[in-house]
């Protein structure tokens, strides 16, 4: 073989690139992310290759992220979108064998890389309602010639395929994971004290961001419950635990309902804290439209909570309806307070759904699970 494309061929084979809207930054997206870059340079590792990872919104500067007891770097620009395409299309020029994408709205740029690089491989990552309503063309386009769509649960990726047009072929389910060292953090956590302003009684937890634009999470309607749920249990209090520009909305909302005293927003709590207030609280809910998986579910089962969410997007691929919690229509009050009424008025049934839940949480969400699968497909695509 001529010196020239030996040396073509052995570059085409080790680098690996991920492309990524955010890395250093809470949010589900984010965690996603975090999971998607870790086993993408365990696999490197594992080939003796070499990776680089970009983020779009990080600051500008090499970045080490540790998750769990593992550890990569990558380099943010600083939300630059002119500085990240060039980061990534000289990237490409290295010929790498594969790129992630995890994110749709990144797939043009990777579609842009496939010029550069005609050989490499493409994975676009999609989760939720980002996919659920047409991209623009370009976006659907790029998506459309990836030659990988991942989606996070099979709702996301009946979408991706009705309404992006990606051919069924291409598309992959690979639910999400808790972080790998959640189980040992969770049980570090255990004996957590709780935060100052935590209530008596019965809690009922929600966790999420408190945003104007992410109102289909449903917590007005948990509000809106704690009336009826009031007449019988006196004592149920609700616990929101989250920040967001729409903190005053639901207060307001609290107050106008008359159960302002019974409904607490808490923020800016410690991981500890956080825990102790899973533990405090007798059942999770959640009753979104909008989730394409449900990390919070998963949280909330791996602690032995029954939760209650939405029966919507992918959520139902979490929550077994009757056997690890209940699922509820978006919006519907009464729907929702009877399921609720239902696991106060049976604390033997909710901890039963608490088991179930966290050991479907242990055969099927944990990291080793998701890592496995998704090196599986990182496997099938570089060695063919």
């Amino acid at each position: 073989m001529p010196l020239r494309l030996a040396a073509s061929v052995c570059q085409t084979q080790r680098v690996l690139i991920g492309l990524f809207p955010e890395l250093d930054a809470p949010g589900g997206i984010q965690r996603a992310g975090r999971h998607f870059a870790l086993v993408l340079s365990e696999f490197a590792a594992s080939k003796k290759w070499e990776y680089r990872f970009l983020s779009l919104n990080d600051s500008q500067e090499l970045h080490r992220m540790k998750v769990g007891e593992r550890e990569y770097v990558f380099t943010g620009a600083a939300r630059g979108k002119a500085r990240f395409a060039t980061s990534a299309l000289k990237a490409a020029g290295r010929k790498p064998k594969l790129v992630l994408a995890a994110h749709a709205n990144l797939a043009p740029i990777v579609r842009s890389m496939n010029i550069v690089a005609p050989r490499m491989k493409s994975i676009v990552c999609t989760y939720g309602i980002e996919v659920w309503e047409p991209l623009s063309s370009i976006r659907r386009r790029s998506l459309r010639r990836a030659t990988l769509v991942l989606a996070i649960s099979r709702a996301t990726a009946d979408y991706v395929t009705s309404v992006q047009g990606v051919a069924p072929e291409k598309v992959r389910v690979l639910p999400l994971a808790l972080d790998p060292g959640f189980e040992t953090r969770m049980a570090a956590h255990s004996a957590g004290c709780l935060p100052p302003n935590f209530p008596q009684g019965r809690v009922i937890l929600t966790v999420g961001r408190w945003l104007a634009t992410e109102r289909y999470k449903g917590m007005d309607t948990l509000i809106q419950a704690m009336p009826r749920l009031l007449l019988r249990w006196p004592d149920v209090q609700l616990v929101m635990a989250g920040a967001g520009d729409d903190r005053e909305w639901l207060m307001n909302l609290a107050r106008d309902s008359g159960v302002q005293r019974h409904v607490h927003f808490l923020s800016g709590l410690t991981d500890a804290e956080l825990s102790a207030c899973y533990a405090a609280a007798e059942l999770f809910a959640l009753p979104s439209r909008g989730e394409g998986f449900g990390m919070v579910y998963l949280e909330a089962m791996a602690r032995g909570k029954p939760v209650i969410g939405g029966a919507h997007g992918g959520a139902p691929e979490v929550i077994r309806d009757g056997v690890t919690g209940y699922l509820v229509q978006h919006g519907d009050t009464v729907q929702l307070a009877t399921s609720i009424d239902a696991l106060l008025s049976n604390p033997e049934l909710a901890r039963e759904m608490g088991r179930r839940g966290r050991e479907r949480v242990e055969n099927d969400f944990r990291f080793q699970v998701f890592a496995k699968a998704l090196r599986k497909i990182l496997r099938e695509l570089c060695e063919s």
